[in-house]
């Protein structure tokens, strides 16, 4: 939503939205086939946090029954919403287990589901609450004069900035306009493909046509992501209850008069930030 909302707002075009999820899916799936990730050969596309791995290869062969039987092995593993998706969908996802079961209507409706694979419910509050801590601290750090040491990672936006300024060719998923980079989806929207940088810039690798069971999941959500960029842009606040009703999730949880008093509840807890409304 916010790299499209961004772009199609804005005067900003050259715009790319950033999240680590395919990466740690890819570093996750190697380790799981005891494969080093620098062998395998993936490609990955969809929408960002629900993206899902369609080549997973290593010198042409399909490492995915390696881990249909890593998962045979592992009962824990098995206990996990973004297994239960590979397992229906026919290809691995690239989000968390917990925030996979955000964007579909299977999970979190249901307690015994919750519980069956393990959907920590209350985690992205705990991360806010942990972000806000850490926050706070470096604020304090910094009045105070003692200052924080300043340590390399491996945060993409880091990493593109350094391939575009020292023409360094490096492969990092982005999310940007679609176009005809994914056929069988919207080409307003915004979509996830992996991106070849260097010093002139960012360029999307087209995907073709996703496998039907996988657009079609990802247009259920697009739904939701255009109405709220919609809402957002035109300031039209019906968009919002309306993306909320298309949401899979909130329509499987909610009635409708329900869903209205949520989104009433949230835009007057977030009135200052929402002048549009």
């Amino acid at each position: 939503m916010l790299p499209w909302a961004v772009y199609e707002g804005t005067p900003f075009k050259n715009v790319v939205g950033l999240c680590h999820s395919v990466r740690d899916t890819h570093a996750f799936l190697a380790e799981t086939v005891d494969v080093p990730v620098e062998e395998v050969d993936f490609f990955t596309a969809g929408f960002n946090h629900q993206a899902f791995v369609l080549r997973f290869e290593k010198n042409g062969k399909n490492l995915y029954p390696l881990l249909d039987e890593a998962i045979g092995r592992n009962p824990e593993l098995q206990r996990r919403v973004r297994v239960e998706l590979y397992r229906r969908f026919g290809y691995f996802p690239t989000e968390s287990s917990e925030h996979s079961a955000e964007y579909v209507p299977w999970f979190m409706r249901h307690d015994e589901a919750i519980e069956r694979y393990r959907v920590a419910v209350n985690e992205y509050l705990r991360r806010s609450e942990a972000n806000l801590d850490e926050y706070d601290e470096i604020k304090q750090s910094l009045a105070s004069g003692r200052g924080f040491d300043v340590e390399p990672t491996h945060e993409l936006a880091s990493e593109v900035i350094h391939s575009i300024e020292t023409d360094t060719p490096r492969e990092v998923y982005g999310n940007v306009h679609n176009g005809s980079l994914i056929e069988n989806l919207p080409a307003d929207c915004c979509i996830e493909v992996p991106c070849d940088i260097d010093s002139s810039g960012i360029r999307p690798l087209p995907a073709g046509q996703l496998p039907s069971q996988l657009a079609a999941l990802n247009r259920t959500f697009l739904n939701v992501a255009e109405l709220t960029v919609r809402a957002a842009l035109e300031g039209n606040q019906e968009h919002v209850y309306q993306a909320a009703m298309m949401d899979p999730n909130t329509a499987a949880t909610l009635r409708l008069d329900q869903i209205h008093d949520l989104c009433d509840e949230l835009i007057d807890a977030h009135r200052e930030f929402l002048p549009m409304f």
